[in-house]
């Protein structure tokens, strides 16, 4: 069971160890700008913790968060943080005064470090902290990002963890020795095996507007170096607006065309100011540097028809903002991933997959043993350490409407992948 002292104060010593707790008792009096150690803490991290998203543990831990919510809501929650844009360690300013306050309210600053002006190594720790619970880069600097999941009220962070809650106990049964949660808001995915997570991975997930669906499946196969066979809905909302533009796109990205009978067109062949195409199949080459699915696909079937996927865009595993595919789910170090979905399937070592990966050869493997597959849609949830996270509700279907802001973590930038990516 958590206590209230591990709520308020456990998680802070990954932050701060004694002697640096002493050095901040010692500084509040002084405050001298210049004489705070700038690099001592301002690489701390938070530990990842073993225990699933779905678990009783996380269920418990949620519950009593609620608790401990709410008893800063009865101390008058917390105060908006203003005029902290851009701030970063070594900068001063009076609004670095309540940015202390503000992270001190919610466990991520130890209050002895003091109320200085200065945006010292302690509240540059104490922000990257913060920015790890929320999904965003750590970087310690207050990013208009950071600044919006501060704003948040206490009320309704309450209130999201009060329905996410009830989303955690429904999973809080027997989910398998074996399974694998996709947890849609945070683009994130884990691997479990005898109740302890194996390994994580950063995920790209569908748009606003191109949901990845809630659901519950089994990966029955992993398809090597896959033939990508364009939806219905892509063809229509996006290829075809593409060759108008770009006459050459389908040549240049390996994608043929076949009718109904099997034989392939030639893109100059087919009227591309018309629906004509949307009768025919579109088919891309096999080939992990341009292939929308990569080297590999892992094949869940379900009535939604979406899967699992490689990329050759891995760049986007390193923005805050993953929500970039049609509906599938792409998977930061998929090789990782497969090597546990195969390891209880004879012949299939790392070695083998290394292989095969590189052969370019058209290989499924069966698992011997489908594993349970859980994609969730989860935006508050706390662990036992007495850590919570937060994630923004993208698809809106918290119910929150704008109280939780999500534009400014949409890129304002142009999508630089490749463009039919699903």
């Amino acid at each position: 069971m958590l206590s209230r002292r591990t709520l308020l104060t456990g998680s802070l010593a990954l932050v701060f160890t004694p002697a640096t707790a002493a050095l901040a008792q010692q500084l509040a009096g002084s405050q001298a700008e210049w004489s705070q150690n700038y690099e001592a803490a301002s690489r701390s991290r938070i530990q990842r913790t073993t225990t699933p998203m779905l678990s009783a543990d996380t269920l418990a831990a949620t519950e009593q968060m609620i608790a401990h919510y709410r008893e800063i809501s009865a101390r008058g929650g917390w105060q908006p943080v203003r005029g902290v844009d851009g701030l970063r360690v070594g900068a001063k300013n009076p609004a670095v005064m309540a940015l202390r306050q503000r992270l001190i309210v919610t466990g991520d600053l130890d209050p002895a470090a003091g109320e200085s002006p200065i945006y010292d190594s302690y509240v540059e720790a104490a922000v990257r902290r913060f920015q790890a619970r929320h999904g965003l880069s750590s970087t310690g600097t207050m990013t208009s990002a950071t600044v919006a999941a501060m704003n948040v009220p206490v009320d309704v962070r309450i209130r999201q963890l009060e329905i996410n809650v009830v989303r955690l106990r429904s999973f809080s049964g027997n989910l398998g020795s074996r399974y694998v949660t996709v947890n849609i808001p945070a683009a994130l995915v884990e691997t479990v095996e005898s109740g302890v997570v194996h390994t994580r991975h950063a995920a790209g997930v569908g748009k606003i507007d191109r949901q990845s669906p809630i659901m519950n499946a089994k990966v029955q196969e992993v398809n090597f170096n896959p033939f990508w066979t364009v939806p219905a809905s892509i063809i229509r909302k996006d290829l075809i607006p593409k060759m108008q533009k770009e006459p050459n796109y389908l040549t240049e990205n390996k994608i043929r065309i076949f009718n109904g009978s099997g034989q392939e067109l030639s893109p100059s062949q087919v009227n591309w100011f018309s629906d004509e195409a949307t009768r025919y199949r579109f088919r891309q080459d096999p080939g992990g540097e341009l292939n929308s699915m990569g080297f590999v696909r892992i094949n869940i079937p379900n009535p939604h028809g979406v899967y699992m996927h490689d990329t050759p865009s891995k760049g986007i595993f390193g923005d805050d903002f993953r929500f970039v595919s049609s509906g599938c789910v792409r998977v930061q170090n998929v090789r990782d991933y497969i090597e546990w979905l195969l390891k209880d399937t004879p012949g299939w070592s790392r070695e083998h997959i290394d292989a095969t990966f590189k052969s370019g050869e058209r290989v499924d493997a069966r698992l011997s043993q489908p594993v349970n597959i859980y994609w969730v849609y989860v935006t508050a949830w706390a662990t036992p350490d007495g850590l919570v996270q937060f994630r923004d509700d993208i698809y809106n279907k918290d119910g929150l409407g704008s109280a939780i802001p999500v534009a400014s973590r949409v890129p304002t930038e142009p999508d630089q992948e490749m463009f039919l990516q699903n």
